[in-house]
């Protein structure tokens, strides 16, 4: 998703986060707020239950019942879900940098096959490997802020 408040991102104060939070399209608090305030209130039913409503044989068999929950929650092997789950993330990022355009390796296949050694096989291959390079900045352009602030506008680019 392309952030069109990048700026505001990059110069936020620490007392003005919340502020920008609040206009992220993609958040992942905008994405769970329900589901935290569903949590948020059984939590906070069950404990105003467990220590104003119940006697103390309740509360006991309550502990019970949670102790007994916990020996069984032990059993998925947490580790093994983390280690899923990073092995998902790193498989994402590295799929992501292997897709980035390399203009180096286009340019060992139209060195290959442009044959020639006079002038035109050379302005050939140059001519390619300018517009290589030219739709790269192009997408690097839409993707990152970095190369979008150096190359605001097409004269920018031109030039």
């Amino acid at each position: 998703m392309t952030v069109t408040y990048s700026s505001k991102v990059a110069n936020a104060t620490f007392f003005g986060f919340h502020r920008l939070l609040l206009k992220w399209k993609g958040s992942i608090y905008k994405l769970l707020y329900r589901e935290f305030i569903v949590f948020a209130t059984l939590y906070t039913a069950i404990s105003v239950l467990y220590r104003y409503s119940l006697s103390s044989s309740q509360k006991r068999f309550f502990e019970k019942l949670s102790i007994y929950c916990d020996k069984y929650a032990e059993q998925i092997p947490v580790t093994f879900v983390l280690g899923f789950y990073v092995t998902l993330v790193v498989n994402r990022w590295w799929n992501q940098f292997v897709n980035l355009p390399w203009p180096d390796r286009l340019m060992f296949l139209i060195s290959s096959c442009v044959q020639g050694s006079d002038e035109y096989g050379r302005l050939l291959r140059r001519t390619l490997m300018r517009y290589v390079n030219l739709t790269s900045l192009l997408i690097f352009r839409s993707v990152s802020t970095a190369v979008y602030k150096r190359f605001p506008t097409m004269d920018h680019v031109v030039g």
